[in-house]
């Protein structure tokens, strides 16, 4: 009798002593957790954080209920909160209170991020990985990632000099990782040969390897304040139908001295997780971005999910899929449901 038959039978009339019920393993929470494949943990999370320059209360994110741009006083306070939750670490964005053409306040002593490091690195010491997002968007009046030439076209190699004082910068103030998130190309090499000029050798370099031009950013340019002309990045950033295309870029960041590599977005993009979780032999992570936790938020709020449930579900599909680290804006809730 073939095993379709025997399967058929099985249901219709009681099963052989050999038949297969995944339900046994399924019977109780218990045996659940027990058998569980996928697991999440308080250290699997990055909690990404806003710093506004020149506030004196934390200014809340309309699209994203929950979210607030900090200021130097209030991130200390959210930073000692995630430490204690036990998530793995921070990644910090900044908004200036001026924007320029160059994004100076990107790698000035006193801007609003690397003010921020120095208060974190003082508070913390190592509790907690202290991640800097390194790109010039939130700090150029044009919105751009890097500086533009006068036709408004983004200028690849300036860019990467300017990355490169920025890296320099951010280390100075205290980072324990810096995380090139441009898209330029030759932005790790550049980053890299900067860093081990000014005897910053051991800070890592997590590179935004697979970045796509995304529609799920939306509400991070409220929360980053781009600027409203910030224009099409779809020259720099990744075409969404392409998947190869990730894992070459991706090896190329490997080859100019990445340390570890990220994907972004995260839940529309879980194939390309899983193809570079199974190229690379470093670690891999995914940025669960402000679209995504909108869209929960938003049909929460309405009553049309179960929002707990449905937050931990995606964060179980992102590890599932291969990204050993999580950036969402949930990590510290999270985490407490976690522990």
């Amino acid at each position: 009798m073939t095993a379709g038959r025997t399967l058929g039978a099985g249901r219709r009339g009681g099963a052989s002593p050999g038949f297969a019920r995944g339900r046994r393993l399924r019977s109780t929470p218990a045996m659940r957790r027990l058998t569980a494949q996928t697991r999440l943990a308080p250290a699997d999370f990055v909690l990404p954080v806003f710093v506004k320059q020149g506030i004196t209360e934390p200014q809340p994110i309309s699209s994203m209920p929950g979210v607030v741009q900090h200021t130097q006083e209030s991130v200390r306070t959210a930073a000692a909160e995630a430490a204690e939750a036990g998530i793995g670490g921070l990644m910090l964005f900044g908004i200036p209170a001026d924007k320029d053409p160059v994004g100076s306040q990107a790698d000035a002593a006193d801007g609003v991020v690397n003010v921020a490091l120095q208060q974190l690195r003082a508070d913390l010491g190592d509790e907690l990985v202290l991640m800097a997002d390194l790109c010039l968007c939130e700090y150029t009046d044009h919105g751009h990632c890097g500086v533009v030439t006068p036709a408004g076209v983004v200028d690849n190699d300036p860019t990467l000099d300017r990355y490169a004082a920025v890296a320099i910068a951010q280390a100075q103030a205290g980072a324990h990782l810096v995380a090139p998130s441009g898209m330029m190309d030759g932005q790790v090499a550049a980053i890299r040969a900067g860093l081990d000029s000014a005897a910053f050798t051991e800070v890592p370099i997590l590179a935004y390897a697979a970045k796509y031009a995304s529609g799920f950013y939306g509400p991070f340019r409220e929360a980053a304040e781009g600027a409203p002309q910030f224009g099409d990045r779809s020259t720099y950033q990744m075409d969404p139908p392409n998947a190869a295309e990730a894992l070459r870029e991706v090896a190329q960041d490997l080859a100019e001295g990445a340390d570890a590599v990220m994907v972004k977005p995260a839940l529309p993009y879980l194939d390309i997780v899983r193809q570079v979780a199974d190229a690379v032999d470093v670690p891999v992570s995914a940025y669960q971005v402000s679209g995504e936790y909108a869209m929960v938020e938003a049909a929460a709020e309405r009553g049309m999910l179960d929002r707990r449930r449905a937050i931990l579900e995606t964060l179980t599909s992102i590890r599932r899929a291969g990204a050993g680290t999580v950036l969402t804006y949930w990590a510290v809730e999270a985490a407490g449901w976690l522990r």
